[in-house]
């Protein structure tokens, strides 16, 4: 004797109902899905079409205001004002940068502690000068300031964001190196000057 089960016709609506919504879920899902990837394509194709080269650096001046040894210890007190030049060379995308630290240093040495360079946005091909004044006061280093020539080294690390249109990327760290030599003779308190370009490197 076989067992018959009979559905109510309440119970077939909410199985039917259920198949429904499930379907309806199922489409959402691909719809998103779908959404999300053509969305992720769209910005691989810019970023592969644009291709964001690095911005360019370059020291365009340095002037040293003062450095100063105290004796007996090798301490050293500084005041050296620069101007940097940043230069954005895309045509179609723009940069902010979040701001960046720099410092002076000799033979690897740091000369003064880091200074804060105020965010800024700059437009595609766009060209801005910024200026520092770097402070040391009374910072350990190993000088042998009796040479002919002071090589200084300036380091900038910071972030920044490339922007497309209306879709701006996340941060990239980002850091700054230039070198320049000055020449000298015997140093107390004195006033340099360089006007000399000098061609920074950049890394990521």
């Amino acid at each position: 004797m076989s067992i018959i089960h009979e559905k109510s016709p309440k119970h077939c609506a909410e199985k039917q109902r259920t198949k429904i919504l499930n379907k309806s879920k199922k489409k959402l899902l691909v719809c998103a899905s779908t959404f999300f990837l053509c969305i992720l394509c769209l910005i691989l194709l810019l970023c592969f079409i644009l291709h964001p080269s690095n911005p360019h650096f370059s020291l365009t001046q340095v002037d040293i205001n003062h450095v100063d040894i105290t004796s007996p210890s090798p301490f050293l007190n500084s005041s050296i004002n620069l101007t940097l030049l940043s230069t954005n060379p895309n045509k179609g995308i723009g940069i902010y940068y979040d701001g960046f630290l720099l410092h002076a240093s000799y033979n690897s040495h740091a000369m003064t502690p880091d200074t804060s360079v105020p965010p800024f946005f700059q437009d595609h091909q766009q060209p801005n000068l910024l200026n520092a004044s770097l402070l040391g006061n009374h910072h350990h280093v190993d000088l042998s300031l009796v040479a002919e020539k002071l090589p200084l080294g300036f380091t900038a690390t910071g972030s920044l964001r490339w922007k497309v249109g209306n879709w701006i990327s996340r941060r990239y760290g980002f850091s700054v190196d230039c070198e320049t030599v000055l020449p000298l003779g015997r140093i107390d308190s004195i006033l340099l000057t360089s006007k000399q370009p000098t061609v920074c490197s950049t890394s990521f």
